[in-house]
């Protein structure tokens, strides 16, 4: 062997993986994690799908609003499908009217609308539906500018007490209240969920405090969650949104942190997709960051997910502004979409 090839075999033993043996899993394998994004379709371009493409973008989760029939869902699909993009979950707002989440007597009616949006989904071969349930909720309580330059959204539960905060609805309503208009709309709509083969996946109480403007919050920890996966009964067709943001914001009040929840929930198939978000620090103040710079450590949470084999998707969420930035924010979702990857692959590495 002379120097020349000494050399070639040197380095390129050091441009190989430092973990795992053989070849790496394809980004776009069944079996690993999907990167996706979030889509208010009404209000994009095709200019905007194209640009989401260019980033490898092959999964969406689209806003249908409440307008969203069989006709206007097929009609997305088909014009996702010219960008080489497919539909993983749907999100209609019909579960969010006051009547279903506050136990009116006009939630019949808006669950039936729900209803049929699952047997749509099940149609077109929509996997998953998202849904929260926290009808007297305030997310933030300021955009500020962070010391990096960019723009994102902040919450302080003091600002929120003593400034914004106020009855929004007609009464109080307590925990049990809303466990009660919960447990209803669970059994109302699971069952055409399961027959439909679409899931259910529950967002958690974002920020996760336990009462705001006079109602109650019931999935703001651990036992929040295991409440729920109980009234499903076991059903396969439920499952977590998991937001590792709001869990983030939590910190040491949600029972279990997230590599727990991950472990517990995901090693059992429990979650079904991730909002992938980072945040400066723990309740009680916090600020919503890039996934680099806030507290968590996403590149140990992107490996928790590859080891327990979790192949849902993964979103960017809360996307914050970068200068010059409107609309979809282009620049923030390209700079979000791109780490996320490179963790990816790395996780992939790593986990084998």
């Amino acid at each position: 062997m002379n120097r020349r090839q000494l050399l070639a075999l040197v380095g390129g033993a050091a441009l190989r993986p430092a973990f795992g043996a053989g070849k790496v899993m394809d980004e776009y394998d069944p079996a690993n994690i999907k990167i996706s994004h979030r889509m208010t379709i009404k209000s994009m371009s095709d200019d905007d799908l194209l640009f989401l493409k260019q980033l490898g973008v092959r999964w969406a989760r689209i806003e249908f609003g409440e307008e969203a029939s069989f006709d206007y869902m097929r009609a997305t699909q088909q014009r996702l499908d010219k960008f080489g993009m497919k539909i993983f979950s749907g999100v209609h707002y019909a579960y969010r009217h006051l009547d279903v989440q506050l136990g009116r007597p006009g939630r019949d009616k808006k669950i039936e609308e729900y209803r049929r949006f699952l047997q749509d989904s099940g149609k077109l071969g929509i996997p998953v539906a998202n849904y929260d349930f926290h009808p007297g909720n305030t997310y933030t309580t300021s955009e500020v500018t962070t010391a990096r330059g960019y723009k994102a959204r902040e919450f302080k539960l003091d600002d929120f007490r003593s400034k914004i905060e106020k009855q929004m609805h007609d009464r109080e309503y307590s925990a049990d209240d809303i466990w009660a208009n919960y447990t209803y709309f669970m059994k109302a709509v699971l069952p055409v969920a399961a027959e439909a083969n679409v899931k259910l996946a529950l967002h958690p109480d974002d920020p996760p405090v336990e009462k705001m403007n006079g109602v109650a919050k019931v999935f703001t920890h651990y036992e929040g969650y295991k409440r729920a996966e109980q009234i499903a009964a076991g059903s396969k067709h439920w499952g977590l949104t998991f937001c590792v943001g709001t869990w983030s914001e939590g910190g040491t009040k949600m029972g279990k942190n997230v590599f727990e929840m991950i472990r517990d929930f995901g090693g059992r198939g429990k979650i079904i997709d991730i909002h992938f978000r980072n945040v400066s620090s723990p309740m009680p103040q916090f600020v919503e960051t890039f996934p680099d710079e806030g507290y968590m450590d996403m590149y140990q949470v992107m490996k928790a997910l590859r080891q327990v084999k979790f192949n849902g998707t993964i979103v960017p969420d809360h996307v914050p502004q970068l200068a010059g930035d409107s609309g979809i924010r282009r620049a923030g979702t390209a700079y979000c979409v791109a780490y996320m990857r490179a963790l990816l692959r790395r996780a992939n590495e790593e986990v084998g």
